[in-house]
């Protein structure tokens, strides 16, 4: 016997979880009722602790299951009764199945570049792959590339790919103007910018020590935008960053040539 709820306040455990725990019904031996709790770490505190309890007083006849995004907002006495299973992101093959199945199935028209972009605002989750899919659908009437990204409100890839490959080359000014005219004018923020950078630059060919190297300066601009510092001065201290990483990385390359010669 299954119980599957969306749990976030004390009444709710309380009143829906509880009583269902409490409930007497007649199972074969080593056969349990189970409980799952779909956005567990959307619970409170209080609602957390009220749930440690009914786990404890029914662990004899119930067990349950706790679906999460991040197991750290779960309290350390609810971890440490349950067994952690960790799930990694869907593929981009494991999407594209599922989104075409459901495009033959509704009739939705669509193009190569349309899925494309949905794969890559999806980042892996199938229930974002699947609303961006709908939304664009509903709101266009065809699924492509441009229309994605419209109704994602995403800066486009192509802009990004083009700007970490002026960095890459060592032009500021290009890249700096790229990211004031095509994307901070537009309205979206640095956040926005500094994310789709990040998700361009891991599938970007390019030689892998500047990658990560790239990816760590990337990294640590999330962190300045995260605690509050979400400014065009930001991003462009970002870029310069990266242009001179690329200018280091070349130097050495001139060197370890000149002496291989």
């Amino acid at each position: 016997m299954c119980f599957d709820v969306f749990c976030s306040g004390i009444a709710t455990v309380r009143e829906a979880i509880k009583q269902f725990a409490k409930r007497k019904v007649s199972l074969p031996l080593g056969r349990h009722k189970i409980i799952i709790l779909d956005e567990a770490d959307n619970m409170t505190s209080a609602a957390q602790q009220a749930l440690r309890r009914t786990m404890e007083e029914h662990t004899a006849t119930t067990r349950f299951a706790l679906a999460c995004n991040q197991s750290s907002k779960i309290i350390e006495p609810i971890q440490s009764r349950c067994a952690i299973l960790r799930f990694q992101k869907l593929t981009d093959t494991q999407i594209y199945k599922r989104i075409t199945k459901i495009a033959e199935a509704e009739g939705v028209q669509y193009n190569d570049e349309g899925l494309t972009a949905i794969l890559f605002t999806a980042d892996g989750d199938m229930r974002q792959a699947i609303n961006n899919f709908q939304a664009t659908h509903v709101g266009f009437g065809f699924v492509n590339g441009d229309n994605v990204f419209k109704v994602c409100d995403q800066p486009h890839p192509e802009v990004a790919r083009r700007i970490i490959k002026e960095c890459e080359d060592g032009n500021l000014a290009v890249a700096d103007k790229i990211v004031r005219k095509s994307l901070w004018k537009l309205g979206y923020n640095a956040l926005d910018i500094v994310t789709t950078l990040f998700k361009v630059l891991k599938i970007m060919d390019m030689p892998e020590l500047l990658k990560l190297e790239f990816i760590k300066e990337i990294g640590n601009t999330h962190l300045h935008v995260l605690e509050g510092n979400g400014t065009l001065l930001q991003l462009s201290g970002l870029l310069a960053s990266l242009c001179a990483i690329s200018l280091e990385a070349k130097k050495l390359n001139a060197s370890h040539s000149t002496k291989n010669h």
